[in-house]
């Protein structure tokens, strides 16, 4: 994620305002931009397909918390969710991209 004045940006058409993820965090916005700038948030992004056409999700990590919001293609925000550990770290599981988590449960175990 770059960061702009007014939006959290990743590549492609895709933009959100900063706001949005600082709120889900429990952060001013200055504390969130402080932090994407240092690079204590990540995220990752997937385009919706078939039935979620239309729509972006976003999976941004702060600490030991991942928060998901699901968007319009404008980058509203239709849902958002927070999973925080707190002080306990986040598992490792919730840090892969999808296809990887869903490709490792389907591995039959020898």
């Amino acid at each position: 994620m770059a960061d702009t004045t007014t939006d959290a940006a990743v590549p492609g058409d895709f933009a959100i305002d900063a706001d949005v993820l600082a709120e889900g965090f429990g952060l001013s916005a200055e504390d969130f931009r402080e932090r994407l700038r240092a690079g204590g948030v990540t995220g990752r992004l997937y385009r919706g397909i078939d039935e979620d056409a239309g729509t972006w999700r976003l999976e941004a990590f702060h600490a030991n918390a991942r928060l998901t919001v699901i968007t319009d293609e404008q980058g509203r925000p239709l849902r958002r969710s927070l999973v925080d550990f707190g002080d306990r770290p986040l598992p490792r599981e919730m840090r892969m991209p999808i296809a990887d988590r869903i490709s490792r449960r389907n591995v039959p175990q020898a």
